[in-house]
């Protein structure tokens, strides 16, 4: 720049200061551009960036598991394959509204034929243009093929274009392992995730966990799932008993032709429910409208007049208040009494009698006498502290805590008699299995204990029911006695000899209660509820069963029809807890089965295979021999009337088919000896 004229030069020498401050300027302004966005507000972009390459999930929670007290699950959530789509990413790269359009509506027709969809409704879903959007919940695995290939279509056709935007995602499904078992119990969950009904209605906050957020393609995923995962809970059911007490109602449903059934298995000593089972039932799994009553817990929600199973609490409150002398002789009128112009009678025609006799003969008069002794406001009492008139407490949506004064006032002296003997109140079967369980554990009502533990994903023990003692309702000796005076129930005389099990002692009381017509606003005479509860072993209980069959169209005596199935699931569940019969009982030796009438009517209902039957060696005429029967004509008459007849006649029927019978071996007007096998086959009308 020497030889540069010196004015020039001096320009230059300008010009280069300007351009070097206005690069240093730049670059002092792109630092500091540089500080602001990665220190100053590196967080928001950070998040904004986040927010362009990843999207929002609400991640569903995993319903809880509910199981046995082993460890059995009744109710899993299983995932399922759902289709979803994020329409941004369906049409990347498309632009123009109307080639956007043809885009979505080639799309529905794509999707619509495999998927079973309707093609408009699903364009008019797309058209909505959600970044996340439901397709079609559980899809079946054609459907989750075919989506596949549409996905990834190179496989079968090299020059196809892939469908964008979609994604199989896995949702949680409740799935019930036992189908119907313990149905009633559980109830059900809706498609939404929503518990309805039974424990899965009254857990479901418990069940259900708690929702959160996660991202698409994030690394918190783990996290979201440990966080949504439902609490378990782990009932007190037994599903061994469970099994025995379904299997057992499902007989006598069948059998006795009834409207409804329910029984009642538990611990008295815990309070613990072993089982707890209604009919008819239903299979959770398939949700599709039912009649309410499939659904309905019966045991705890239907309310019935008891009849004579509420004399074992009129004895216990007169022997508590030292009204009643355990070996004192009451006149029962022969039979026949009145009292404020009402008739009242006894099944059977006795004079004097031991409080001992009253119960094994169930004797209303005897009953009724101890009750006006006693007097309505201690009798009211002693029915409250068993804890009849009030819910019991179940976790369970619906229960009803029954009826014992239904005007709100005190009884009048007629209706203290009746309700001595289970007339004019209401209560439940769960309530029945408490109060005998309050007998048969010395006095003491318990809380009963449906849910034994509710636990976390992790298997930690958020809540536990222990055994609790609600109140003594009668001292010890008291609840003792009236348990000895039980157990003539179930012995010669009695009416429950059907319930007695060979090697136990059992203490119980049978049932037979008319049910009110609303119609005519009296009792009816031929709706019956037949019942039996009681405790085995009777000096050491282990179990409670409480049975209560509703409306038998065949019979309608507790004792022939409730005893039975009392021993039958007593009996299953004493040997399935391991408790060993009691091999000194003289008068347990000598009960035979062999000529069990409802041991028969399950065996007819039983499909078998046509047995070969020896032909006939009495052909001849006039009146049947003594222990002989003469098959009747059975041609065309319903399953229902053939038993009938054939079991009235001590005849046992083979059952084949179903409809009206066809054939019968051996042939009409045949003589046989009374027990013989008669072959039917029946076959549906065409």
């Amino acid at each position: 720049m020497r030889n540069l004229d010196p004015n020039r030069a001096k320009w230059i020498r300008f010009r280069m200061g300007a351009l070097l401050v206005l690069v240093a300027s730049g670059f002092g302004a792109l630092a500091s551009t540089a500080w602001r966005v990665q220190v100053e507000e590196g967080h928001a972009w950070r998040a904004a960036a986040e927010a362009q390459s990843k999207r929002k999930l609400h991640v569903a929670p995993k319903r809880g598991t509910i199981s046995d007290r082993h460890g059995t699950p009744f109710a899993v959530s299983i995932e399922v394959p759902s289709l979803s789509v994020d329409v941004a990413e369906l049409l990347h790269g498309v632009e123009g509204q109307e080639a956007q359009a043809q885009a979505l509506m080639d799309a529905a027709r794509t999707l619509a034929k495999p998927l079973a969809l309707d093609e408009h409704d699903l364009y008019q879903k797309l058209s909505k243009k959600k970044r996340f959007q439901w397709i079609k919940r559980r899809l079946s695995a054609e459907e989750v093929a075919a989506v596949q290939a549409l996905v990834d279509p190179r496989k079968t056709d090299p020059n196809a274009k892939p469908l964008k935007g979609l994604s199989i995602d896995g949702e949680g499904q409740r799935y019930y392992p036992a189908r119907t078992l313990l149905g009633p119990v559980l109830g059900r969950v809706a498609p939404d995730g929503s518990g309805q009904e039974g424990l899965e209605l009254a857990l479901d906050e418990e069940l259900q966990g708690h929702a959160v957020e996660a991202s698409k393609g994030g690394d918190d995923g783990a996290h979201a799932e440990d966080a949504a995962t439902g609490h378990g809970i782990e009932l007190a059911i037994d599903e061994g008993i469970q099994h025995v007490a379904e299997r057992e109602i499902e007989a006598a449903l069948k059998t006795y032709e009834t409207r409804g059934a329910s029984i009642v298995v538990l611990d008295p000593e815990t309070g613990e429910i072993l089982a707890l089972a209604s009919a008819p039932g239903f299979n959770p799994n398939d949700f599709i409208p039912t009649k309410d009553d499939t659904r309905l817990n019966h045991a705890v929600v239907d309310r019935f007049e008891p009849g004579s199973v509420m004399k074992v609490f009129t004895f216990a409150a007169a022997l508590s208040k030292g009204v009643l002398a355990e070996n004192e002789k009451i006149y029962c009128e022969h039979g026949y009494y009145e009292l404020a112009g009402a008739k009242i009678h006894d099944t059977h025609e006795n004079d004097l009698l031991t409080p001992t006799q009253i119960l094994a003969k169930s004797s209303n008069i005897g009953t009724l006498k101890i009750a006006l002794r006693l007097g309505e406001p201690e009798l009211y009492g002693a029915f409250r502290r068993f804890g009849f008139g009030e819910p019991t407490g179940l976790p369970v949506p619906g229960e009803s805590g029954g009826i014992l004064r239904p005007r709100g006032r005190p009884w009048v002296e007629v209706e203290t008699a009746t309700a001595s003997f289970g007339q004019g109140i209401g209560v439940t079967t769960m309530q029945l299995a408490m109060a005998m369980g309050a007998i048969a554990n010395g006095g003491k009502l318990m809380e009963p204990i449906l849910v034994r533990r509710v636990t976390d994903a992790r298997g930690q023990t958020l809540r536990e029911n222990v055994p609790h003692v609600r109140r003594e309702v009668v001292p010890r000796s008291v609840a003792k006695t009236v348990a000895e005076m039980l157990t003539a129930v179930v012995e010669d005389g009695g009416t429950g000899v059907e319930a007695a099990i060979p090697g136990y002692r059992v203490a119980g009381k049978t049932a037979t209660a008319q049910k009110a017509d609303p119609a005519t606003g009296r009792y009816s005479e031929d709706k019956y509820i037949a019942s039996f509860v009681g405790f085995v072993p009777a000096d050491k209980p282990k179990v409670v069963v409480a049975v209560v069959l509703d409306e038998p169209m065949i019979g309608r005596y507790g004792g022939d029809l409730a005893g039975p199935v009392f021993r039958r699931v007593a009996e299953s569940s004493l040997r399935y807890l391991g408790v060993t019969p009691f091999k000194g009982s003289a008068k347990l030796a000598d009960i035979s089965r062999k000529d069990d009438v409802a041991d028969r009517a399950l065996d007819a209902l039983r499909p078998s295979p046509p047995s070969t039957l020896a032909p006939p060696t009495d052909t001849s005429f006039g009146p049947p021999a003594p222990g002989a029967s003469e098959v009747p004509d059975l041609t065309s008459l319903p399953a229902r009337e053939a038993l009938l007849r054939l079991t009235k006649l001590g005849l046992l029927p083979e059952m084949e088919g179903t409809g009206r019978l066809v054939r019968q071996q051996p042939a009409a007007g045949t003589r046989v000896p009374k027990g013989s096998k008669v072959h039917l086959v029946f076959e549906p009308g065409s």
